[in-house]
C-alpha cells in the first residue's frame, strides 16, 4: 500500500507498506529519518517517541496505514532554520545526551511536557519522562536539562512581554 502524510511539515509518501509496518520502520528506512531509534520495540523505552498529529506516540507501535493524512514529527523537526530547539540545546549543555539512544525520545517528550507547563515542577517531570528509559546512568543530568530548557524559555518568555 501507499501511505502519505506530512513529516516535519513535509508531505511524504512511501510506496509498497506492508499492512504490518510500523511508523517507526516507515520513518528510519523508507522516509530517511533516522533521529528516532529502534530498542524495544513494545513501547516500553519511549527511544521512538514522535507526534502524532501533536501528540507524542512510541511509533513502534503505530501502523503505518494510521498515519494516512496526518501529521508526524519526528525529533529532526524540532529545530528549525534557525537552529537547534531550545531542548535540544539544553540537553547538550546540561550533558544529558549521554550514548544518545533515548534522547529523541526524551526530547520530544520534553519539548511536549514544556509546552503544555512551561515551569513543570520535579515531579511533572518525573512523570512526564517515566516512559523513557535511559540505560546509561541516572536521570540528574537529563531532570537538569529539563530544568534549564524551562528557565531559559521563561527568561525567553518573560524578556519578549
Amino acid at each position: 500500500m501507499r501511505v502519505t502524510f506530512t513529516a516535519n511539515g513535509k508531505p511524504v509518501e512511501a510506496d509498497d507498506v506492508w499492512e504490518g509496518e510500523s511508523l517507526l520502520y516507515v520513518l528510519r528506512e523508507r522516509v530517511g529519518l533516522p533521529g528516532s531509534k529502534n530498542a524495544c520495540e513494545q513501547g516500553e523505552c519511549g527511544s521512538c517517541t514522535v507526534y502524532l498529529d501533536g501528540t507524542p506516540v512510541c511509533s513502534c507501535l503505530v501502523a503505518a496505514g494510521q498515519v494516512q493524512g496526518r501529521e508526524v514529527r519526528t525529533v529532526e523537526g524540532l529545530a528549525d532554520e534557525n537552529g537547534l530547539d531550545p531542548v535540544q540545546q539544553a540537553f547538550i549543555d546540561a550533558g544529558a545526551v549521554q550514548c544518545g539512544f533515548c534522547t529523541p525520545g526524551l526530547l520530544v517528550q520534553t519539548h511536549d511536557l514544556l509546552e503544555r507547563e512551561p515551569q513543570p515542577s520535579d515531579t511533572d517531570i518525573r512523570e512526564a519522562l517515566s516512559g523513557n528509559l535511559c540505560r546509561c546512568t541516572g536521570y540528574e543530568k537529563i531532570m537538569d536539562a529539563v530544568r534549564l530548557a524551562s528557565a531559559r524559555q521563561c527568561q525567553k518568555a518573560g524578556a519578549s512581554e
